[in-house]
Parts: C-alpha cells; sequence; structure tokens
C-alpha cells in the first residue's frame, strides 16, 4: 500500500507541474482538449493505458 500512495503522490506531482509552471499556456490547451472529437481522446487515453501497462509490466520483470 505504501508503494501505491508513493507512485500516486509521483503522478500527482507531474501532473501539477505544468499547471503550475505554465498555467498560461494549459488554460489555452485546454480550450484545444475540448475542441478534439470523443472518440479521438478515447483512442489516446486507451494508447496511453497500454503503455502504462507496459511499463509496469517491464518494471515488474
Amino acid at each position: 500500500m505504501k508503494f501505491f500512495l508513493c507512485v500516486v503522490g509521483m503522478v500527482m506531482i507531474i501532473e501539477g507541474l505544468p499547471y503550475f509552471g505554465f498555467p498560461e499556456n494549459m488554460k489555452q490547451m485546454m480550450k484545444k482538449v475540448i475542441e478534439i472529437p470523443d472518440d479521438a481522446l478515447r483512442k489516446f487515453g486507451f494508447v496511453l493505458m497500454l503503455a502504462g501497462l507496459i511499463l509496469v509490466y517491464i518494471g515488474k520483470m
């Protein structure tokens, strides 16, 4: 459980960096993301999840 909490904490730190460092750019990026079709976002999310799963698998070897 400690490892899981550390991983979640690290993800939160990495996710927060762009918002902290470049808030204006992030606002512009969010406006662009809204214009992307749902299907494309869904495919992108799937690819990211698959890549994450592969990295976890490699890390556990």
